[in-house]
């Protein structure tokens, strides 16, 4: 009987943030828990930016799952769209 592998998170940076960090869009798979305990909550946008070690302050940035914005502590689910897009200034 074959395992059953959750569907990964896909991560996208826009704007001046996919600049710095140097790339646009990548999976992330569902099941490397942070912490790496079975029983953990899953992860958050506030996890995952931390363990990419993104560029600036999270406080700074908007954060959109399945395009709508939400918390940095808002739980992702196996197959999420998490999106982090930077301040747009303009007039």
């Amino acid at each position: 009987m074959a395992l059953h592998t959750p569907a990964p998170i896909r991560i996208r940076l826009f704007a001046a943030l996919r600049e710095q960090a140097g790339w646009a869009e990548r999976d992330w798979p569902f099941n490397d828990h942070i912490p790496p305990h079975p029983q953990a909550a899953p992860p958050t946008p506030r996890d995952l930016w931390e363990t990419l070690q993104l560029p600036g302050a999270l406080g700074d940035v908007r954060v959109a799952i399945n395009h709508q914005f939400a918390e940095a502590d808002t739980a992702l689910q196996a197959g999420d769209e998490l999106a982090f897009l930077p301040p747009i200034s303009g007039g």
